[in-house]
């Protein structure tokens, strides 16, 4: 059975490119009637941050990526956070010491980080691996009685993994194909760590194989981790799962990975929700996304359907989904095609829908509207918008008359006959019984006509007026919504206060 795991570490907010992992994962599981688990891998503690396990579940849940087993759901691989787990780990690591493949270092990090700086200055890298072992304070290096001794006072140490020498690592990546790694360009890996926790390399490993993981979806930055993890599970004589790395999520200008910064200069979240705690985060569900349209724009960077199709539903996205369509270069982010799948999905909405939703903006803004009346507003400005938040902004002036009147606009529209034509227009609509706008259009069609009067300047003027500048839709749609009464007041108004700023 296909069973995938999505492990964050709550450390701050869950950045979009570890949701796309999550619904690779949670797509692959889907597609292939799999189990799709969440793991909580908690095992930092000194960088755990309040709030960030509530704030990843929510921000999947946001998404519609439902867990099939985890801290909420249960299962019986449980428990799913790694520090409800911590008595596990410490025998598997005896495990390796007992077949010789780890072994105990008491290096203090002063020593090492000496070292790490000679190095340095002459011109190399220090790895702690097969070349240096034998020459620092490790218990390959040491009499067995005395690290035994040094085990016995207390002494602090780490268990490292004790990588060969000069072996090739053959392993096999879905998405990248056969990679081979030569052990004397890694270092032998800290597995349990002074404070007696285990790092992500052994708890990972060991929880994966409890679990029955049988492939495993993750970021491209674990890659280099691979060769340590094949080692791992042939030390333990476990079948490894089946691995595969996705692509990085790129800046949209210049290389590298995107990163809050790259938001913050350019305007858009990178993180799923509104991220509350200390250094505060924009997120796509206060900007107004639709799940729906984050997870599409999400899915489709770093992986195509093989077809030109770009609008897919979770459904259509689990039943097209595959591994060997993710690609291996890494995915510019675009935030303007963002904005234009939320566009795709705003338009798919009912009227009614987006008049709910709408309505509580006008609330918060003073303003109580009758659903139907808000409805009609909706479909005359529907296609202009992207965002629910952008209709106050294309519709301002159905609900309040304009306070500034376009300055530009006074200076190409206006002349000395607009402010009599306009008050001839007032008077013409104060006698209209029927104030429809097909009723509207004809009386001021035939009177532009009958007096002979240049239509492009009267309805400029009229814009003018009604909106305060040259902006919104059909004239007679607005004034026809906004009512006989308030339409003869704007007119009064427009021509008082423009006519005073031209004299």
């Amino acid at each position: 059975m296909v069973r995938v795991r999505f492990a964050p570490s709550p450390t701050g907010p869950l950045h979009i490119g570890g949701v796309r992992t999550a619904l690779y994962n949670y797509l692959f599981a889907r597609k292939n009637k799999g189990v799709f688990i969440l793991r909580i891998e908690d095992t930092d503690q000194a960088r755990l941050v309040d709030g960030a396990e509530e704030y990843i579940i929510e921000s999947l849940r946001w998404c519609g990526i439902v867990p099939d087993e985890g801290i909420n759901e249960g299962g019986k691989y449980g428990p799913y956070r790694q520090s409800e787990r911590i008595h596990l780990y410490r025998q598997y690591a005896d495990m390796l010491v007992a077949k010789g493949d780890v072994y105990y270092a008491f290096d203090t990090q002063e020593e090492l980080e000496s070292l790490r700086t000679e190095s340095e200055k002459g011109g190399d890298t220090f790895i702690y691996n097969a070349s240096v072992r034998g020459k620092l304070k490790n218990s390959l290096s040491l009499p067995e009685s005395d690290w035994k001794a040094l085990l016995e006072k207390g002494e602090s140490f780490v268990i490292r993994y004790r990588m060969p020498f000069n072996e090739d690592i053959h392993f096999d990546d879905i998405i990248r194909g056969h990679i081979v790694v030569n052990t004397n360009t890694l270092d032998d890996k800290v597995l349990y760590k002074s404070d007696g926790m285990p790092t992500y390399h052994l708890a990972n490993i060991v929880d994966d194989h409890l679990m029955e993981i049988s492939h495993v979806i993750r970021g491209e930055e674990w890659l280099p981790s691979l060769p340590l993890h094949i080692m791992l599970y042939r030390s333990f004589g476990w079948d490894a799962p089946l691995f595969a790395h996705l692509p990085l999520l790129l800046k949209p200008d210049g290389k590298g990975k995107l990163s809050k910064r790259d938001g913050d200069r350019m305007g858009f979240p990178v993180f799923p929700l509104f991220w509350p705690y200390g250094e505060t985060a924009r997120g796509y569900r206060e900007e107004g996304y639709y799940p729906e349209a984050f997870v599409n724009m999400l899915a489709l960077l770093g992986w195509n359907p093989g077809t030109e199709q770009e609008i897919l539903s979770m459904d259509e996205l689990i039943d097209l989904f595959s591994l060997e369509r993710v690609h291996k270069s890494g995915s510019r982010f675009d935030p303007e095609k963002a904005s234009w799948f939320n566009h795709h999905y705003l338009q798919l909405r009912t009227d009614n829908e987006l008049a709910m939703e709408f309505r509580e903006i006008l609330r918060a803004k003073g303003y109580h509207m009758d659903i139907v009346e808000l409805e009609d507003v909706i479909a005359l400005v529907k296609e202009r918008v992207s965002f629910v938040r952008e209709f106050w902004q294309e519709t301002d002036f159905f609900f309040k008359a304009p306070d500034t009147y376009d300055s530009e606009v006074i200076k190409k529209r206006w002349t000395p006959e607009t402010a009599g034509q306009l008050l001839e227009l007032k008077d013409l609509l104060e006698k209209l019984d029927v104030f429809t706008t097909a009723s509207i259009e004809q009386a001021v069609k035939s009177w532009i006509e009958d007096k002979g009067y240049n239509t492009g300047a009267i309805m400029n003027a009229f814009r003018l007026v009604i909106v305060g500048a040259s902006r919104g839709p059909h004239m007679y749609d607005i004034i026809s919504w906004i009512g006989k009464e308030e339409t003869l007041k704007r007119i009064e108004r427009g021509v008082d206060e423009i006519g005073g700023q031209v004299r």
